[in-house]
């Protein structure tokens, strides 16, 4: 673990936030999501690329976050489990649309900064979406 500041550790951990809502969240379904790594998941090639290059930034945000052993050793069987769906043609891909393993991983990291620094929050542009969604749903 390398020695960090608490506004590096949050800068990480928005960083796994971006992730997780662009891998598993960008289409809430109930309390689940669906993302780029679900819709990828489908497209071979295109899935395993995504899944790594996603899995990397987030072990990137964990070392520079200062996350533990166990929480970097966590992340990565995640994202290595969710990779490795990818690889087996439609069962796989089915599997790697409803597995989020980004989302976990990112959400691993994100408690190990908050354990450490105290709660982080996203940016309240990064809300409004949500918000507007929530808004059309009471309206309908």
């Amino acid at each position: 673990m390398i020695d960090t500041d608490r506004e590096t550790a949050h800068r990480a951990w928005r960083i796994a936030e971006r992730v997780k809502r662009l891998s598993d969240d960008l289409i809430p379904l109930g309390p689940f999501g669906l993302g780029l790594d679900g819709v990828l998941a489908w497209v071979p090639g295109a899935n395993v690329l995504y899944s790594v290059g996603a899995g990397g930034v987030l072990i990137y945000a964990g070392i520079i976050g200062g996350a533990s052993g166990f929480t970097l050793a966590r992340m990565g069987l995640y994202l290595a489990a969710n990779s490795a769906m990818a690889e087996v043609p439609i069962i796989g891909w089915a599997m790697d649309t409803l597995f989020r393993g980004h989302f976990m991983a990112a959400r691993a990291l994100q408690k190990d900064i908050e354990r450490r620094f105290g709660p982080s929050e996203a940016p309240e542009a990064w809300g409004r979406r949500r918000e507007r969604r929530e808004t059309v749903r009471v309206l309908s």
